[in-house]
């Protein structure tokens, strides 16, 4: 069986290898990579406190959104605390009311 994607290459035994204490074949203009995408140096990689200040910041229209949803809910559930609050001390002054405490 054979490559599916390549070309069909000849035995890559037939070619002489070469000793392991020697340096490896220049690579071929041809194939070197550009100088364009190199690993940018450490020194201009932002740090772990940089990313997580950017991705802390405002995101946009949605995240917006979520954090206006978030108070939204947060106040109604102080409302909504609140007022079962107030019902059972009404509940408690009605009991009190019929004991005659």
């Amino acid at each position: 069986m054979g490559n599916i994607c390549g070309k069909e290459s000849a035995d890559p035994f037939a070619q002489p290898g070469r000793r392991l204490d020697t340096a490896p074949p220049p690579i071929p203009a041809s194939v070197a990579v550009p100088a364009s995408a190199s690993i940018a140096p450490l020194s201009t990689r932002p740090t772990a406190k940089a990313r997580a200040q950017a991705a802390s910041g405002t995101g946009g229209k949605l995240s917006s959104q979520l954090a206006a949803q978030k108070r939204q809910t947060h106040n109604t559930a102080l409302k909504e605390a609140s007022s079962v609050q107030r019902r059972q001390r009404e509940v408690d002054a009605n009991v009190d009311a019929l004991n005659h405490n």
